[in-house]
């Protein structure tokens, strides 16, 4: 079966998209300190195996705690499982994440701090999925990568369309999607736009469409408005 594909009409619609993001976050974005300019490559990619499955707002109130014990990948490799446990447990699914973290720092401190800059010998680094595997693309090596999760696919697939498959790592068309979204000059800032706008208006599983300055244009709010 041919892989479905993203057609030119959809990525004019997903450029247009992009801009309107970024002119909105530059006035409504939120203010997190692994944005900020002073933030490491080491703490980006970890405040992303943090994030999974939590809001930021979450992992934002554990961050200053968190890089005060563990400032290095070495720091981190050298703690013991019950420390991580411990550090981490006010966010929840704290021995799973303690165990992903723990790998991943282990790996790094081995490396020099350096991960690969390809997917396929990424694959095979411990703890690390498609989504720890493009923040490393992105914030290591300044590749336009999407943070794919729930959030960016709630965006893309209400504009635009359903995507076909249930895993949303595994849909060819939605994963298309998405890439193109962030390929521009600064790719971290269009992903931080897009999940504060799934987060403050394009929310699940109440979106404030009211609020929303491009509904006229969203397949979704106009699906709705129909019925």
């Amino acid at each position: 079966m041919t892989q479905e594909r993203l057609t030119r009409g959809e990525k004019s619609r997903i450029t247009r998209l992009r801009r309107r993001l970024l002119d909105w976050y530059a006035r409504e974005g939120r203010d997190f300190p692994w944005r900020s300019g002073q933030a490491s490559t080491y703490e980006r990619i970890c405040v992303e195996v943090l994030l999974q499955r939590t809001r930021a707002e979450t992992v934002s109130g554990l961050y200053e705690s968190f890089f005060g014990k563990f400032p290095t990948w070495g720091a981190l490799a050298a703690a013991s499982p019950d420390e991580l446990e411990d550090t981490i447990r006010p966010i929840g699914l704290w021995r799973r994440r303690a165990v992903s973290i723990k790998a991943l720092a282990t790996y790094a401190d081995e490396n020099g701090g350096v991960f690969p800059d390809d997917e396929r010998e990424l694959s095979k680094v411990p703890a690390v999925g498609q989504y720890v595997a493009n923040a490393i693309l992105l914030f290591q090596h300044g590749q336009a990568r999407p943070l794919v999760d729930v959030n960016m696919a709630r965006v893309i697939e209400r504009y635009l369309r359903p995507r076909r498959l249930a895993d949303i790592r595994y849909d060819p068309w939605l994963q298309e999607a998405c890439h193109w979204l962030v390929e521009s000059e600064d790719p971290a800032r269009v992903n931080w736009a897009t999940l504060d706008y799934a987060a403050k208006v394009c929310k699940a599983p109440q979106p404030l469409c009211s609020a929303c300055e491009w509904r006229g244009r969203c397949n979704w709010w106009k699906k709705c408005a129909a019925q």
